[in-house]
């Protein structure tokens, strides 16, 4: 679905933002760009949306190069969430926010309606229509934004920070929503964050971005292997990874690999646990003979 091939930006003072960016992100993809604050990040997603100008290099989305389109053709298949909703939201009302991209895309009234209502239902804000955007939560401000990106049809969505300033259980809201938009929806979806937490639950690809440059990229077990590259860049592993990467290096438990989330952790400690009292049992049988 897009295709990023040695973009480089320099800000209007001469720093550099980004150095010879080279990705891919495939159609029904959950890609995410990790990286500490001024990594670069941000800049990136603007100029896979086509809001830089000096942006050097080839951007391709569904294989046309970006530059020869139109605001309103990129408009048409990707949506830009920022990372403080109310850069976006702008309507005195929920409805007439998430209704403005329809309208604008020239859609009749009932369908304008039938789109809101959808959007409103995919993001659980269905009831709201009528409260001004101003006395939503914090939360709800953000998959509003969605909601009017989801109304006017986007096949791919890039999401700025998507969880930041939200309470732990607002972040896995967001990410449960997030992933049904993308696994039952068919929604490509490039997050950028620096809650390394998260990323190995719900992400299929993990670029590492470190002062405009990508360090490491695959799957986030390919990623996350190497403890001493993550600290050289101001990251670390997920809290899970790190307790058994210190058990098995420092405190010599045998660990076939190491888990990322909970669950993955809870297996291999398990199966330590099975073996080692397999062991104990046959010294035991040997012993008793």
């Amino acid at each position: 679905m897009y295709s990023v091939k040695n973009v480089s930006y320099k800000y209007p003072d001469g720093t550099s933002a980004l150095a010879g960016i080279n990705l891919e992100v495939r159609k029904g993809a959950f890609v995410g760009l990790l990286g500490a604050n001024g990594s670069g990040k941000t800049t990136l997603l603007r100029a896979m949306d086509k809001l830089l100008k000096g942006v050097e290099g080839r951007i391709r989305l569904s294989g046309v190069d970006i530059s020869t389109l139109s605001p309103k053709e990129i408009y048409k298949k990707v949506g830009l969430v920022f990372q403080n909703p109310d850069d976006q939201l702008f309507a005195p009302t929920l409805f007439e926010d998430v209704a403005f991209g329809p309208l604008n895309m020239g859609f009749d009234d009932n369908e304008v309606k039938q789109r809101v209502s959808a959007a409103l239902k995919e993001v659980e804000l269905t009831g709201l229509e009528k409260k001004s955007v101003h006395n939503l939560s914090f939360g709800q401000r953000k998959r509003a934004c969605i909601a009017g990106l989801l109304a006017m049809g986007h096949e791919m969505l890039l999401l700025d920070e998507p969880t930041a300033g939200l309470d732990p259980m607002g972040e896995y809201r967001m990410m449960k929503l997030l992933q049904k938009l993308n696994k039952e929806n068919g929604v490509t979806i490039v997050m950028a964050t620096h809650s390394v937490d998260l990323v190995p639950v719900f992400l299929d690809r993990l670029y590492i971005l470190s002062k405009g440059r990508i360090t490491r990229g695959g799957t986030p077990e390919e990623v996350f292997d190497a403890p001493e590259d993550m600290a050289n860049i101001k990251l670390r592993l997920p809290h899970i990874a790190e307790l058994i990467y210190k058990l098995k290096h420092e405190d010599e438990i045998h660990f076939d690999r190491i888990p990322l989330t909970i669950g993955e952790a809870r297996r291999e400690i398990l199966k330590i646990i099975e073996n080692k009292d397999h062991r104990a049992q046959n010294t035991d049988s040997r012993g008793n003979s």
